[in-house]
């Protein structure tokens, strides 16, 4: 049903998604509780420190095979920042409408946020749109 590499490139992608998410995480709290911003602020600023995390462990480990490599860089990042932009207006909409509506903190409004936009919106679209692996010519295109 599952192929052992696709299992494999999606627990890659959840290492990576998790140590970006941590570095976003524990950012937004700092700035959020030393610095006082709000906490839109301060995911849009964690989302982007983390965003750079993710794409670097994407292109470098979990997808180096399927496209990291092969694909200019650049065309990746611009994909990746649309990615990233989508995920951070959600997020923050998400966290803020949780906290408003059903007045739940934004530290948990956030992991409840996230766990919907990681697997519903960022991974799909990482790996079938930024890391999309290059098909490779047949045989007929080739003669």
């Amino acid at each position: 049903m599952f192929k052992k590499k696709s299992i494999l490139t999606f627990l890659q992608a959840q290492v990576a998604a998790f140590v970006g998410g941590i570095t976003d995480y524990g950012l937004m709290i700092f700035l959020t509780e030393i610095f006082k911003l709000h906490f839109t602020f301060s995911i849009l600023i964690s989302g982007t420190v983390g965003a750079i995390v993710n794409f670097s462990i994407n292109r470098f480990w979990v997808f180096k095979n399927q496209s990291g490599y092969k694909n200019r860089i650049n065309s990746q990042l611009f994909k990746f920042a649309l990615v990233v932009l989508g995920s951070i207006f959600f997020k923050s909409l998400g966290t803020l409408i949780l906290q408003k509506s059903f007045q739940i903190d934004y530290r948990i409004g956030r992991l409840i946020t996230d766990s919907f936009v990681s697997y519903g919106f960022n991974y799909p679209l990482i790996k079938y749109w930024v890391f999309k692996a290059k098909e490779k010519p047949s045989l007929i295109e080739s003669n």
